[in-house]
């Protein structure tokens, strides 16, 4: 039987999709191109890598959902409860996110007020420690000269998805359809986060395990921000999932005829 769907329609359907998966494929090729890219410093490159992956599959997300279709409905209905934000995003995954949104806000404020200018006088590159009753300087340190990019990043793509929350909370579609949308945002913005921190994260134990000068304070640092590591590994990956597949881990809790997001 031949299909008589119009490729228009048909492709009108999937536009969100195709959107969220060109912006991870755009963000993964941009974030190749930086990272060879010729610097006399070799983690700048990898900052830029990393800020642009994020920032393509924030944009890719939003794009898609700015091109999902709205179902069309006979007669409208309207509840009287209000619609929250809260309701819509992961009720597991979103505070751990936040969580480290937090962390990374904290280690780069710590980075830059604790960095200190490198033997080529370039601020906010390197930590200078005293070791063996010498001054030694370790990086590279998320200082400001990193953690530039990682702040303009996050004050780009966090108030964009909280405005793009708000907008799907209080507009059209179904409740399944609203939480389809709310968790790809939600991931696309976990997939900005956790990338940063944990890119942050290495930057930290490389530079404190360069020398093994950081001392009893360098090793409790280890020590802590560790776990945030391994913690970013995992909702980095939950967060690819639900950008590329919304509904994925959804769909086994509703056949169960419960809601949860792990």
């Amino acid at each position: 039987m031949l299909d008589t769907v119009p490729l228009q329609s048909r492709f009108l359907d999937h536009a969100d999709h195709y959107a969220r998966w060109s912006g991870l494929a755009i963000g993964i090729v941009a974030a190749q191109q930086l990272v060879t890219m010729e610097s006399g410093d070799i983690t700048m490159p990898l900052v830029f890598a990393i800020t642009a992956f994020g920032l393509c599959a924030v944009g890719g997300v939003l794009l898609g959902d700015a091109l999902t279709l709205r179902p069309q409905e006979a007669v409208r209905t309207a509840s009287l409860a209000p619609r929250l934000v809260r309701d819509q995003v992961p009720p597991r995954m979103a505070p751990l996110l936040l969580l480290q949104a937090a962390s990374l806000v904290t280690l780069l404020v710590m980075g830059a007020v604790t960095a200190s200018s490198d033997p080529a006088r370039t601020a906010g590159r390197v930590i200078t420690v005293t070791c063996e009753g010498m001054r030694a300087s370790l990086g590279p340190w998320p200082g400001l000269y990193y953690s530039g990019p990682m702040f303009a990043a996050l004050a780009v793509g966090t108030p964009v998805c909280v405005w793009a929350l708000r907008r799907i909370a209080h507009g059209p579609g179904d409740d399944q359809q609203r939480r389809d949308r709310a968790w790809a945002i939600t991931g696309a913005w976990g997939l900005l986060v956790s990338s940063q921190v944990l890119l942050v994260v290495l930057m930290i134990f490389v530079a404190l395990t360069e020398k093994a000068c950081a001392g009893p304070l360098g090793a409790a640092t280890i020590v802590v921000i560790c776990p945030l590591g391994l913690l970013s590994l995992f909702t980095f990956g939950w967060s690819l999932v639900t950008v590329v597949a919304p509904r994925a881990v959804d769909d086994e809790a509703a056949d169960d005829g419960t809601f949860d997001d792990e």
